[in-house]
C-alpha cells in the first residue's frame, strides 16, 4: 500500500507548487546544503530537464522556497491595536522559521524581494500605518525592525562572532580572553543560549529575541504618542 501511494504521488502532475514544497521538505529533512536540482528532481521522479519548466534556476527554487515560508506568517489580526499586531506578526514569523531553520540563510542570500516578500513588508507598514504612526516614524520603525519582521535578529554575540568567547575553551585560554576583554568575557560566560535557536548557539533565543522585540515596540509606541519626527528628534 506504502508503494502505491508513492507510485501515485510521483505520477501526480508536476507543477510549481509541488516542485517548491518538495524542496523545502528536503531542506527540512536534511538541510539547504543538500538540496540541488538533481536531488530534487531524483525525489520528484523525473529528469533534472523537467524541473526547469516550472523553475528557471536554483536562484528561483531558493526564492520560491522563501516565498512558501513568508505565506506561512499568520495574517495580521484586524481586531488587535497595532503593537500588539505587530508583535503578534513576527512572533508568527519566529515560527515559521524555527519550522524551516535554513529559512534565515536563505533569506539573508536573497538579491531582490519576490512578490510575497515585498507583499508581507507592505502589509507590515500598512499595521503601523493604520495604528496612527506617521510616515516618517513609520520608515524609522522598519530600519530598527530589520530582520526582526521575518522573525531573527543579527546577533553581536554569535556562535562564529568574533565577539563571542568559547566557554568550552580550556580555563587557561578563557583566563588570557578575560583578562584582555573582561567586560565580554563576563557577559559571555554567564549568559545562558538556546542551543536549538534560530542562530545556533548565539544569543537570539526566544527570550532574547522577545526581549528586544517589546523593548523596541515600546520605543515605537513612546515616540508615537509623543508625535516625534526626524526632524525635531526632541
Amino acid at each position: 500500500m506504502a508503494l502505491h501511494a508513492e507510485t501515485v504521488a510521483r505520477r501526480a502532475p508536476l507543477n510549481r507548487e509541488r516542485v517548491l514544497q518538495t524542496a523545502v521538505d528536503l531542506a527540512d529533512a536534511g538541510g539547504i546544503e543538500d538540496l540541488s536540482m538533481r536531488r530534487l528532481a531524483q525525489e520528484l521522479g523525473v529528469v533534472p530537464m523537467a524541473l526547469y519548466k516550472h523553475v528557471a534556476n536554483k536562484e528561483e527554487l531558493l526564492d520560491g522556497m522563501v516565498e512558501i515560508v513568508v505565506r506561512e506568517i499568520d495574517a495580521p489580526d484586524p481586531d488587535s491595536d497595532w503593537k500588539t499586531a505587530v508583535r503578534q506578526r513576527i512572533l508568527s514569523a519566529r515560527r515559521a522559521l524555527l519550522r524551516h531553520p535554513w529559512g534565515r540563510r536563505v533569506l539573508e542570500s536573497r538579491n531582490a524581494p519576490t512578490p510575497t516578500v515585498l507583499a508581507y513588508m507592505d502589509s507590515m507598514i500598512g499595521m503601523l500605518r493604520s495604528g496612527g504612526l506617521s510616515i516618517d516614524l513609520t520608515h524609522h520603525v522598519m530600519h530598527a525592525i530589520g530582520s526582526r519582521m521575518f522573525g531573527f535578529s543579527q546577533e553581536l554575540f554569535t556562535e562564529n562572532g568574533s565577539a563571542a568567547a568559547d566557554v568550552t575553551l580550556p580555563a587557561a585560554t578563557l583566563a588570557q580572553i578575560a583578562a584582555i576583554y573582561p567586560n565580554i568575557a563576563e557577559v559571555v560566560a554567564r549568559a545562558s543560549h538556546d542551543e536549538a535557536s534560530v542562530v545556533g548557539s548565539g544569543c537570539d533565543d526566544q527570550f532574547e529575541f522577545e526581549f528586544s522585540l517589546d523593548l523596541l515596540l515600546d520605543g515605537f509606541e513612546r515616540l508615537h504618542l509623543q508625535r516625534w519626527s526626524s526632524t525635531q528628534p526632541s
